[in-house]
């Protein structure tokens, strides 16, 4: 191989990393100060799964949800109602167990119960 075809197919290999470099960072980037004070741009890592905080931010408000049901149509008739779901499909008796009467729950419908009257 002569000298010329091995420069071609190193220079060929340098612009595949800058266009994949490139695609990459189309997606999203960050930019950094290196220690000589260049300032350098790298693809942007993804994330995996679900972030935590969507995660907290989702159970805080199922829990606000089921305090405002609570509040709004009052404690008997949502037990009543809970107890109702438990006597039916495979479905409705999830979601009695889900909606069931917890202590957070009964906190949120205290505080909001002025709120919805």
């Amino acid at each position: 191989m002569s000298n010329t075809m091995t420069n071609y197919a190193g220079f060929e290999a340098r612009l595949k990393k800058i266009d994949r470099n490139r695609t990459r960072m189309a997606q999203g980037y960050k930019g950094s100060v290196d220690k000589d004070g260049l300032i350098v741009f790298r693809p942007a890592r993804r994330q995996r799964g679900i972030p935590l905080r969507a995660v907290v931010m989702l159970i805080v408000g199922f829990f606000v949800f089921k305090g405002m049901v609570m509040a709004h149509t009052g404690a008997s008739i949502y037990a009543d109602r809970v107890a109702a779901l438990q006597q039916g499909t495979v479905i409705e008796q999830a979601g009695a167990f889900v909606m069931q009467t917890d202590p957070i729950t009964v906190g949120i419908a205290q505080q909001l119960r002025p709120f919805l009257q």
